[in-house]
């Protein structure tokens, strides 16, 4: 979710926000990744943007028996809390050349990681990689990166499942006065440089499923709304909108106050917009 810097992502928050990551996949999607690879008994992927592991943790379960996945982030720190995360996750493990080999409820799973700042060159998947996936990411980079991003994937003709895209849209339940004027001003701020030049932003699924359809993949696509009832998250989530929004100048600082503690106070739900895309060739 575009709210911050690809360096703001730290252990911390994306432990806070996996369980409503997992809850917002879209089944539709993620059912045609797996029918994809349904005949396979061995798979190679490359996770973008990994973070802690939670494509992992997600998507292991839909696919084939054996795993071969390759952990790429700028950020040594999240990779070294993946491999924690995923041996406590694990059924079995054991330590194999700097990752991880383990079982997890009848798949057999190899763990490689790999630091590396892909905001120049996108395509940093080893040889022999059969699907990329890439989470709350692309909402992050430019509209520049996402045409690279998928002329390189179509060079390699390699899959891609890219889940949790932010599209801006934010919806507190009950309503406040200023939901719409927050929105537009989080939506301004989405489009500021996180690393990878102007963000996409709010665009950045739309984009992404253009390019990929330009390229010649077949796409299912869908939203993916986190629908945020724990309050942890949901203060934390509307803390960090309105840190942006303020960024912007956009919204009165008082009214932005009030918006806040409206979220804080009054808000049942708070629904931020995503969107995941399976895309495949042939």
């Amino acid at each position: 979710m575009g709210i911050f810097t690809v360096s703001d992502f730290s252990p911390a928050w994306l432990s806070l926000r996996e369980p409503a990551d997992e809850a917002a996949r879209n089944d539709a999607v993620h059912e045609a990744c797996a029918k994809t690879f349904a005949s396979r008994a061995t798979l190679a992927i490359c996770d973008l943007g990994a973070g802690t592991g939670a494509s992992v943790r997600a998507l292991a379960p839909m696919l084939p028996a054996e795993q071969h996945w390759t952990l790429v982030d700028h950020d040594a720190n999240n990779l070294g809390a993946a491999l924690t995360a995923l041996a406590a996750w694990a059924d079995t493990t054991s330590p194999r050349d700097g990752g991880l080999t383990l079982r997890h409820g009848g798949k057999h799973i190899d763990i490689r990681t790999q630091v590396h700042d892909f905001a120049q060159n996108p395509a940093c998947w080893p040889d022999g990689t059969e699907l990329v996936t890439a989470s709350a990411l692309i909402d992050l980079v430019s509209a520049a990166w996402i045409e690279r991003f998928t002329l390189a994937l179509a060079v390699w003709n390699i899959p891609l499942l890219a889940t949790l895209t932010a599209n801006g849209k934010i919806e507190g339940r009950p309503p406040h006065a200023l939901d719409d004027a927050v929105a537009a001003a989080f939506r301004a701020h989405q489009t500021r440089n996180k690393g990878f030049g102007p963000s996409a932003g709010a665009e950045a699924a739309l984009l992404l499923e253009a390019a990929l359809v330009n390229a010649g993949y077949r796409l299912t696509a869908g939203e993916s709304p986190w629908i945020l009832d724990d309050s942890l998250l949901l203060k934390a989530t509307a803390e960090g909108i309105a840190g942006a929004v303020s960024e912007t100048g956009m919204v009165d600082t008082s009214a932005l106050t009030d918006w806040l503690q409206h979220q804080s106070r009054n808000s049942h739900q708070l629904i931020i917009g995503h969107r995941d895309v399976f895309a495949a060739r042939g």
